[in-house]
């Protein structure tokens, strides 16, 4: 499968999905002007590669700012990420926050309850 990669904008995250080097990353800000052209590909790439994944995915979350229209699309990408899980294969999410930013951190913990995978909260 191809690998997908987006460089880091001012308002839009850096994009890293290669099923071969088996790296999966969103980092950066995430506030695009148009939310759904930005994650539309994306959310396609991540269901291509849900259909036949690796037998470990560790996805990462690195975010140190993103705007509501970017939750949900965090949101769609993790629910998308359960299909992996259900299929019994091996799934790891991290999400990254940096010292003393509790916002970040509560939308890592809420993503986890929100979605039937073990989200692991970390510190930069």
């Amino acid at each position: 499968m191809r690998a997908l990669i987006i460089e880091e904008n001012l308002d839009t995250p850096k994009i890293i999905l290669d099923s071969k080097k088996k790296l999966f990353e969103i980092s950066g800000r995430s506030y695009p002007e148009d939310s759904l052209n930005f994650f539309k590909e994306i959310l396609k790439w991540i269901d291509q590669y849900a259909d036949k994944p690796n037998k470990k995915t560790t996805f990462v979350f690195k975010l140190v700012y993103f705007n509501s229209s970017s939750y949900k699309y965090f949101l769609d990408i993790l629910y998308r990420l359960q299909k992996i899980k259900k299929k019994g294969y091996t799934l790891e999410v991290l999400w990254y926050y940096r010292d003393g930013d509790l916002d970040i951190k509560e939308s890592g913990k809420e993503f986890s309850l929100l979605v039937n995978i073990p989200v692991k909260i970390k510190k930069m």
